[in-house]
């Protein structure tokens, strides 16, 4: 069954993102089974997007019942979900003033994004041109995305991109000072970069960028699409003080969110902190058919409210850290990078190829990751020797046990299939 899956696939679909890995049917809590009836722990949740898992109750429920009544409105009018899920945003984020705006992707919102950079420079006479991002940086593939995105591999197939973007050394504070002057419409910045192998910044950077944007008039923005919504153990990044290094959160001009927001349900948000940041679109500059729909908005609400009742951010930092504790003590990991339920396993490659080991070709955490699946497990590889976790904020101790136990083996089969 999966097999001739797999091959209509390949008939019938652009091959943008290669063959599959699998062809999956039916999905559980933190469990999926493909089209064969096996079934396999999910440690990637859809990249980051199924904050309560697969066929969670709560999300069926507002799903059924929005449906119902209202799937989809346009933007020419409004709905109960789509205002009461942009109060709750402003209200987690702890801003008394501040705006959403609903699109249907991560990528979208930081469109958006770029274009309230460029809102902000032609309020201001269109005297700051400029937008700095960071290397490593991924934030989406759309054009105006893209062009904020670092890696080369991205960009260059689609130059020329939009323009005024510069690029600076992810965590080095004065390349950034630098760089900063007054034509300086924004700076954009994953609180920890995902992408790049789930990465942070030394202490205190956020805040010095913070410090370097207000002193200059350019807007901060952050990328919480893969970190926001609980992901790193509090509801954003920007207000956890292991990511920032500082006691009190902070506080950007805005963000966007994506990815768990709507557990599995397609839409993003860019947040704007404050009336003046709030007030840089006006009528008809930006717009989305789809985006912040009953149906979308409703799935949200219905997210948020299940992770707060549920008391699912103590889940994540308590099994986050016991994830973490498991991860270092095995001897094939280097280092784990761990911020709540989004952890960065760096594989010992070294001490491999000390025992005259040969590694794989093409890498030794791609073929980790193929390999998992053998085993029943879906992780992802960020590259040639990171392996990246982002399961279901819901995930338990339990549930975790089988992969710390099964992944020295992992490790063990895919060298000796290399040698």
């Amino acid at each position: 069954m999966t097999e001739n899956l797999l091959e209509r696939y390949q008939r019938s679909m652009t091959n943008m993102f290669g063959t599959p890995a699998q062809a999956l049917v039916k999905g559980e809590g933190v469990y999926v089974w493909d089209a064969d009836g096996k079934r396999y722990t999910d440690f990637l949740a859809g990249i980051a997007v199924n904050a309560l898992g697969h066929a969670h109750p709560a999300i069926v429920e507002a799903l059924t019942e929005q449906a119902k009544t209202l799937g989809h409105i346009s933007n020419l009018f409004t709905s109960l979900p789509q205002v009461g899920l942009a109060e709750r945003l402003l209200a987690m984020a702890g801003i008394s003033e501040g705006a959403a705006f609903f699109a249907n992707s991560g990528t979208e919102a930081n469109e958006a994004a770029f274009k309230l950079a460029r809102r902000h420079s032609h309020a201001q006479g269109g005297s700051r041109p400029k937008v700095i991002a960071l290397q490593n940086a991924f934030h989406g593939r759309t054009m105006g995305a893209l062009a904020l995105t670092w890696k080369p591999q991205y960009r260059e197939p689609f130059e020329p991109l939009p323009g005024g973007v510069v690029f600076v050394p992810a965590g080095d504070i004065e390349a950034l000072k630098a760089q900063m002057d007054d034509t300086v419409a924004a700076v954009i910045v994953e609180p920890v970069q995902g992408e790049a192998g789930v990465r942070d910044f030394p202490p205190g950077y956020l805040q010095q960028v913070r410090q370097a944007c207000t002193e200059h008039g350019a807007l901060l923005i952050f990328d919480e699409i893969q970190s926001g919504i609980g992901r790193t153990g509090t509801w954003f990044a920007f207000q956890n003080p292991q990511v920032t290094g500082t006691a009190d959160p902070v506080l950007p001009d805005a963000m966007t969110l994506a990815k768990g927001l709507g557990g599995g349900m397609p839409i993003g948000a860019l947040v704007t902190f404050g009336k003046d940041v709030s007030e840089l679109f006006t009528a008809g500059q930006h717009g989305t058919t789809f985006g912040g729909n009953p149906l979308a908005t409703a799935t949200a609400l219905a997210v948020l409210e299940t992770i707060e009742s549920d008391n699912i951010l103590h889940n994540v930092r308590t099994v986050g850290t016991y994830l973490e504790q498991q991860l270092h003590a095995l001897p094939i990991v280097k280092t784990v990078r761990a911020y709540g339920l989004w952890q960065g396993i760096e594989l010992d490659t070294e001490a491999i190829t000390a025992q005259g080991m040969r590694l794989p070709e093409g890498g030794l955490a791609p073929k980790v990751v193929a390999k998992a699946l053998d085993y029943g497990y879906i992780i992802n590889a960020t590259d040639q020797t990171t392996l990246r976790l982002a399961p279901p904020l819901i995930i338990t101790t339990e549930q975790v046990d089988p992969l710390i136990q099964d992944l020295p083996n992992i490790v063990a089969e895919t060298v000796a299939e290399a040698n």
